[in-house]
């Protein structure tokens, strides 16, 4: 401490006996440093006289521009209740916001699960539920408003106890916000299980329907196999077969005139179209060159017969051990429809497949292109073989007849054969027919087959014979 001492006193001061005399008056505890200071001595002045002390009690001289060491007191109890304030403040405006916040979340959720309510009561309509959700929402909406005006109040005079009152806890309003969401799940869980009710009675109306329907094709199985075992007594038989093979032909040779009548009206040589089918036949009169047309037009559509699927697929093998009652089936199913109905209501069908693959073996692009082009601007005219009503009617039929044909065929057992005669093959009145209904034939010489015009068929022993044209006989009627 001796390093304190002013240089320029006359004397040493008594410097232990003036720290014995303080330290009777204070606490030992060192604060600060005083020295040249008004304002400092004046507070040192304060404390002495609180105490009953003066520093100029001591006996020993007064000496100037001494340095002195003051011990200051411990400060009272009441100097940290600012920090306090300021921090019950912040705790306060803390909880507030929080409160604040929560109550919004829980007025908005509870808004939420009301609005659900409202519209789960409008399907089914239910009118006391619509006006107690309408309630409902209203007094949400009023609570959100509430909610800012008070806000709006806090921000300008803040009262900590009134907000309490107003908002609640911050944990009352978490709780009532997740039962608004409970509420809103529950509304939602309803409105599913009430649409899984609904599918449930539909899938079960459904499965009764199902049932009466396969019930009814149960009858109506036994019946058709009922129906299977008299139709086989009536349709296999080779008068029905004849009859329907008359049909066909029939519609074939209407076909072919539509054809020829297209064709000149197109401006077609029909010689040159005729010898360009077959080639140097010696035809009786001039016009049956349509024979070679209706020629064309016939075995163009029997082609693949003798095949259980027409042909219709690549490498199908030749019948060999069918089911008769299959094709059976298929041939009463086709009879008791109308042909342009089945090409309208399912174009993938084998019976539609079986159309155009004919037409476009029959009718090339060209040909179609010619034909259809020269008609008069008055006809209806498109690009496709289904342009023309009358014409597409008749390649329909005709086409329908020769389905049924086969169909009728596959289902004899043995399955009918069918044969065609080659061209400049003798005449045989047992397998052939002249197509022209000459009586009158030579006895010596023997007459050669020009061409074959419609197939022959085999039905066990029985022969239908072939119609074919003969070359180098002239017409006498």
């Amino acid at each position: 401490m001796d390093g304190y001492l002013a240089p320029t006193t006359p004397k040493p001061p008594q410097i232990s006996e003036m720290f014995q005399k303080f330290a009777l008056a204070f606490k030992t505890k060192t604060f600060e440093f005083f020295a040249d200071d008004d304002d400092n001595t004046n507070n040192n002045n304060h404390l002495s006289d609180s105490d009953g002390f003066s520093l100029l009690d001591s006996t020993e001289d007064f000496i100037t521009d001494q340095k002195v060491v003051v011990i200051k007191p411990d400060p009272p109890p009441n100097s940290s209740s600012l920090v306090n304030n300021r921090f019950q403040s912040r705790t306060v405006d803390t909880q507030i916001a929080d409160s604040l916040i929560s109550s919004v979340f829980a007025a908005v959720s509870s808004f939420e699960a009301s609005y659900l309510q409202l519209q789960t009561s409008h399907v089914p309509f239910v009118e006391e539920s619509v006006r107690a959700a309408d309630r409902a929402l209203v007094s949400h909406l009023q609570r959100l408003s509430d909610l800012k005006r008070f806000y709006r109040e806090f921000r300008k005079n803040p009262d900590f106890e009134a907000a309490a009152v107003s908002l609640g806890s911050s944990l009352e309003a978490q709780v009532q916000e997740n039962q608004s969401k409970l509420r809103a799940l529950e509304t939602v869980s309803n409105r599913l299980q009430e649409e899984i009710d609904e599918k449930d009675n539909q899938v079960s109306t459904l499965r009764k329907k199902l049932a009466e329907i396969q019930w009814a094709n149960t009858k109506l199985s036994k019946k058709l196999s009922g129906n299977l075992d008299s139709a086989c007594d009536v349709l296999l038989t080779v008068t029905v077969f004849d009859s329907v093979l008359h049909d066909a032909f029939r519609a074939t040779h209407k076909f072919s005139k539509i054809l020829i009548l297209l064709m000149r009206k197109a401006g077609w040589d029909l010689d040159l179209v005729a010898n360009s089918v077959y080639p140097d036949t010696d035809y009786a009169k001039k016009g049956h060159n349509r024979f070679a047309f209706l020629s064309y037009v016939c075995l163009g559509m029997f082609r693949g017969f003798d095949f259980e699927g027409f042909g219709l697929s690549e490498n199908e093998p030749l019948s060999n051990g069918n089911d008769p009652t299959c094709s059976l089936k298929q041939l009463l199913e086709h009879v008791s429809s109308n042909p342009m109905e089945l090409l309208s209501r399912n174009q993938n069908s084998e019976f539609s497949r079986f159309c155009e693959k004919k037409y476009q073996e029959l009718i090339h692009p060209t040909m179609e292109s010619s034909i259809f082009s020269n008609l008069d601007q008055n006809e209806a005219v498109l690009n496709s073989w289904r342009s023309l009503s009358i014409f597409y009617e008749s390649f329909v039929s005709m086409a329908s007849s020769i389905w049924t044909l086969h169909k009728l065929a596959f289902s004899f057992d043995p399955v009918v054969q069918i044969f065609q005669v080659e061209r400049g093959v003798d005449f045989s009145m047992v397998y052939m027919e002249d197509i022209t209904k000459r009586h009158n034939l030579p006895g010596d010489t023997k007459v050669k087959v020009g061409f074959t015009v419609v197939p022959g068929f085999k039905i066990g022993r029985t022969v239908i014979q072939s119609r074919v044209y003969l070359s180098g006989l002239k017409c006498t009627g």
